[in-house]
């Protein structure tokens, strides 16, 4: 057969296989107009008012300050703050955002950055009816928000189980992107338990949904039609949605709501540990098979931890029965444990699996926590090839404990794995170090080509540096 006569064949496939692959991709979507239908009435719209500081009277153009119009400047500002309505009309400013409802009797959610700072809260059903909102409570940490409404017979959302998402999984919003009321957006599940720079107890869920001003606060749906998320964040280089959504799971969520309706505060677990991630280096040290976890390095003082049998150098891998594949996995494992709850947490130490039961305090306030982890000494760090001193008896009784200082640090393995002139090396290879003779025993049982943990303290904190020793 000849060319000519293949190529009507050719076509005729080519059109019948783009028809099956057509048919087929379009029946797999799935159709959302009954999921909206049923719960887009539960979608509630808000909008707030806030009076910012007055401008001093008599302000004027610091460019005309040392002019002679700047005293013309300064009587024409005064006359229009003083003029009829100026207040009103000058200081007032609008921010919008979204929530939903999550009781009949009329209590909603949302998000704190949509109402923080606020004067006047305003909830707008979807049948336009207008309620002026009491602020119940708020929780700047995982940005959650209760208002309540004086209604009743309101259409509540039904709230789902985060727990059971699964990346790739449809979901879909409900908001008010930019002031347009209600409207839809729909994506996918790109990954759970995301931890945000500044938002360590939120293991957000990560979609592709887009997300716009306008729309914190709002519900994301399943296609069961259940609120799995409140949409709070996006990453953004240009203000606008680039394809990185995060919400929190709504199980968090309630349970801060209910906290916040019962006491008007939260309560947060804390172990009071500072912990760094597991690399592959300091998990070969560890006689790990497989990078995971959370390395303690630093126990702060009069912390749960502190009263506790954990120890630094201790790489939590377990917390109550779940799995801790990351350092950034454990804060909000802990986090949702009540202060007072005993924890059972199995941490890896001396290459040996063991389990640990650990009583949870409370987390302090952000100004008490960020006391509590200052460092209270120089630096710490691990090596060979490096020349080292006592600490002085100062640093001793800051650091609680004994090391020794890094006072020069040659070409090695100490260089090239980072340690630094200054430097406070308190543990090698799993062994404390008080004194330049633990220093020198460490040295010696520590074998060529081995790689060990070097547990260092410097002014930012305690760190544990992976070397290979040559």
């Amino acid at each position: 057969m000849n060319g000519a006569g293949m190529l009507p064949r050719f076509c005729a496939g080519l059109t019948l296989l783009l028809l099956v692959i057509s048919t087929t991709s379009f029946a797999d979507l799935p159709d959302f107009t009954e999921l909206v239908e049923q719960n887009h009435e539960s979608v509630v719209n808000i909008s707030t008012t806030a009076a910012p500081e007055r401008e001093t009277p008599g302000q004027t153009m610091p460019e005309f300050d040392d002019s002679p119009f700047g005293e013309f400047f300064r009587k024409f500002l005064e006359q229009q703050q003083n003029a009829p309505g100026a207040q009103e009309q000058q200081f007032d400013s609008d921010s919008l955002g979204s929530g939903f409802i999550i009781s009949e009797d009329g209590f909603v959610l949302t998000n704190n950055h949509v109402i923080d700072g606020a004067d006047e809260i305003i909830v707008r059903l979807h049948d336009r009816r207008q309620y002026v909102a009491e602020l119940i409570g708020k929780d700047a940490r995982s940005d959650v928000a209760v208002l309540k409404i004086d209604a009743t017979g309101l259409p509540a959302a039904r709230i789902g189980d985060s727990g059971s998402l699964k990346v790739g999984e449809w979901v879909l919003a409900i908001g008010s992107p930019f002031g347009f009321d209600f409207s839809v957006t729909a994506g996918i599940v790109s990954a759970t338990g995301r931890s945000l720079p500044r938002e360590n107890y939120v293991p957000f869920i990560q979609t592709d949904v887009a997300i716009n001003p306008g729309n914190s606060g709002g519900p994301l749906f399943n296609l069961a039609g259940e609120v799995v998320g409140i949409n709070s964040q996006i990453y953004s280089r240009t203000g606008g949605f680039m394809g990185l959504s995060f919400s929190i799971p709504i199980e968090m969520a309630m349970d801060i709501a209910d906290q916040l309706k019962e006491s008007g505060t939260v309560s947060r677990g804390w172990l009071g540990v500072i912990i760094q991630e597991v690399t592959r280096e300091l998990a070969e040290s560890f006689s790990m098979p497989t990078a995971h976890g959370a390395l303690i390095s630093r126990i702060l003082p009069e912390s749960p931890a502190a009263n506790s049998p954990l120890e630094v150098g201790d790489i939590i891998v377990g917390f109550n029965g779940a799995y801790v594949d990351k350092s950034s996995s454990l804060p909000p494992m802990v986090g949702q444990v009540r202060a007072g709850g005993v924890a059972d947490v199995d941490v890896i130490r001396n290459g040996e699996q063991i389990k640990l039961e650990v009583k949870i305090g409370e987390l302090p306030g952000a100004e008490e926590l960020a006391e509590n982890r200052r460092s209270p000494a120089s630096n710490v760090d691990n090596k060979l090839g490096v020349e080292v001193v006592p600490v002085d008896e100062e640093t001793r009784e800051q650091l609680g404990s004994g090391g020794v200082e890094v006072k020069a640090v040659a070409s090695g393995p100490g260089r090239d794995a980072g340690i630094r002139v200054g430097d406070i090396l308190t543990m090698i290879d799993n062994t404390r170090i008080d004194t330049i003779d633990d220093f020198e025993k460490a040295m010696d049982s520590v074998e060529a080509g081995s790689t060990i943990a070097v547990l260092v303290q410097r002014d930012q904190g305690p760190i544990f540096i992976a070397l290979t020793v040559e």
